[in-house]
């Protein structure tokens, strides 16, 4: 299967833990998935969110490529939204001259919070609408030309990407000719048509030809079993952040003494089924199906669980599944 894999990381904050040990668990991580053989590592972006400390992705960026030496490392996605596109062209056009030719800059058009959060951080006094993202990508681009006299952005762009869980962003990449990736991990049913829209749609711009990628929540263990155990706090932690009590995320022994009525356990095993969770022969199947059946070029691997050995092993058992697609370093 010609597929390259790559690993989205959101610093996930454990019951028990706290947002330091999260972002040493990151550096951590990094480090294993270059040695593994993965294509690029990103860092998203969330706001006031107790489980998540990837609040900052241009640091967390900055921070992953100095702990690591041949891996892309990247932004999945700056919400931008939140940001004076100016400044986010500072940042990456920095990075970029730091580490030449290893940084993404992926873009979202969610603030990726609620919308007291997203006033606090662009402090507009306005309501803050997406909908004039497509004029933030443009003016965000403009600053990276060689004339430009942004610097250090000038002459240093990355490679940009837009993300998304609907067609909007999927349209728009093939418009601009750009990389797209979707998030399948949080919006499986809509995956399919935006990849067709956006294949259909894709003029030559940035690339020549569409490339495809998509964010898959894979949790593998030794067995099916244990991997579904190691699944229960991710899933009890959506559960609670649909009812509005986000929090760290649960250990496999809190999720399992949790009082789910047989409605939540019902949301529970839909969100369970939209991802790949298994032993090593069920993973290499679901995934082995997904990839046919989507036809994307890459696979961007998050995996939450509680404990950081675990989440380690998990991406080992994908590698292992998969040594034609990862180049062990």
């Amino acid at each position: 299967m010609s597929v390259s894999f790559s690993v989205l990381d959101l610093a996930p904050v454990v019951s028990g833990g706290t947002s330091a040990q999260a972002l040493r668990n990151t550096l951590d991580l990094a480090r294993r998935a270059e040695r593994l053989g993965y294509r690029r590592y990103w860092l998203a972006e969330h706001h006031a969110m107790p489980g998540i400390a990837s609040s900052a992705p241009a640091v967390l960026v900055g921070q992953v490529a100095a702990a690591t030496s041949t891996m892309r490392i990247g932004s999945g996605g700056v919400m931008l939204p939140n940001h004076a596109p100016m400044v986010v062209a500072e940042q990456f056009g920095t990075l970029e001259a730091l580490y030449p030719g290893r940084i993404d800059l992926g873009l979202g058009r969610a603030p990726g919070t609620d919308q007291a959060t997203a006033r606090a951080l662009r402090r507009a006094p306005g309501p803050l609408s997406a909908d004039d993202f497509p004029e933030q990508v443009v003016e965000l681009r403009s600053y990276f030309a060689a004339d430009s006299t942004v610097t250090p952005a000038a002459g240093n762009e990355p490679p940009i990407w837009l993300l998304g869980s609907s067609g909007f962003s999927a349209q728009l990449a093939g418009l601009l000719g750009m990389p797209f990736a979707f998030a399948h991990h949080f919006s499986a049913a809509n995956t399919e048509p935006a990849l067709k829209l956006y294949r259909e749609t894709f003029r030559p711009g940035a690339l020549d030809e569409p490339y495809a990628m998509i964010g898959v929540s894979v949790i593998a263990a030794e067995t099916d079993e244990r991997a579904r155990e190691l699944a229960a706090p991710q899933a009890l932690s959506f559960l609670l952040l649909r009812r509005g009590n986000p929090g760290p995320l649960p250990s496999p022994e809190e999720a399992a003494a949790y009082p789910y009525t047989p409605l939540e356990r019902e949301m529970i095993e839909a969100r369970l089924a939209e991802q790949v969770v298994g032993g090593p022969e069920t993973v290499r199947k679901d995934l082995d199906a997904l990839v046919e059946r989507t036809g994307v070029d890459e696979v961007m691997v998050m995996t939450q669980v509680h404990d950081h050995g675990d989440r380690l092993r998990s991406y080992e058992i994908l590698a292992d599944l998969y040594p034609e697609s990862l180049r062990p370093g």
